[in-house]
């Protein structure tokens, strides 16, 4: 099916699914040389599915992309890790929500509900298990020869997000105008996608750090003395919205 079919019927973006050819996690079963158009079988929808659950469980792409790299692995195993994984997420969620009534019935306020030790506890440990079992052949191996590679094009990519507030401060736009504001979800959505799950939280104290660690302050003022500022004050608005 074309790219335009396959991401309405998976759910995700037509960019997505350019990008996750681009870093190599999906590539399309065929590209019409002619024109370019991009196709997708019965293959990639499966492969999706795995990107899709492991998404659902907050893995990044970079894990994903390891994950999948590993040859000859016990799909049966990992779905059984995985439901076991999403019944903790779901577990967790039913907490917060039985929290919520509480708050809305009585008033009772409980924080011991947002504790997340247990099923990051158990992801770290499926991750490495995963790995002790099928890291050890010749499609990871391929796959760290070419992971520097793509490494270096999502740095590049990252850092470009910080030309783009660059450029926008020096075009005088204000942290606070919705082409900033975007851009801060922008950036948001990259960490979340190459590397963590990038909550409010942890995007607010990461443009804190931005400007309070010397190394990152230097560093994202290489595009324009005043970015880092610029890029935390626009992060502070973002989360407190």
């Amino acid at each position: 099916m074309l790219i335009k079919d396959f991401a309405k019927l998976t759910g995700v973006t037509v960019r997505t699914l350019h990008y996750y050819d681009k870093i190599g996690l999906l590539k399309p079963s065929f590209i019409e040389t002619s024109n370019g158009y991009r196709f997708y079988d019965e293959k990639s929808l499966e492969r999706m599915q795995e990107i899709l659950f492991y998404r659902e469980l907050d893995f990044s792409l970079k894990n994903i992309s390891e994950i999948l790299s590993y040859e000859n692995y016990s799909k049966q195993d990992i779905i059984r890790e995985q439901k076991y994984l999403l019944t903790l997420k779901k577990q967790r969620l039913e907490k917060i929500i039985s929290a919520l009534e509480a708050i809305e019935q009585k008033g009772e306020i409980k924080m011991d509900i947002f504790d997340n030790t247990q099923f990051e506890n158990a992801k770290n440990d499926f991750k490495d298990e995963v790995k002790e079992r099928w890291g050890n052949t010749s499609a990871y191996k391929e796959y760290q020869a070419k992971s520097k590679d793509i490494l270096n094009n999502v740095y590049e990519d990252f850092d470009s997000i910080f030309g783009e507030f660059s450029n926008h401060m020096k075009n005088g736009f204000s942290p606070s105008d919705n082409d900033v504001q975007n851009l801060v979800k922008k950036l948001q959505n990259y960490i979340t996608e190459n590397f963590y799950t990038c909550t409010n939280e942890i995007l607010s104290g990461l443009g804190q750090m931005y400007v309070c660690d010397e190394r990152f302050k230097n560093n994202i003022d290489r595009h324009a003395k005043g970015t880092a500022e610029f890029v935390s004050g626009a992060i502070k608005i973002f989360c407190k919205n």
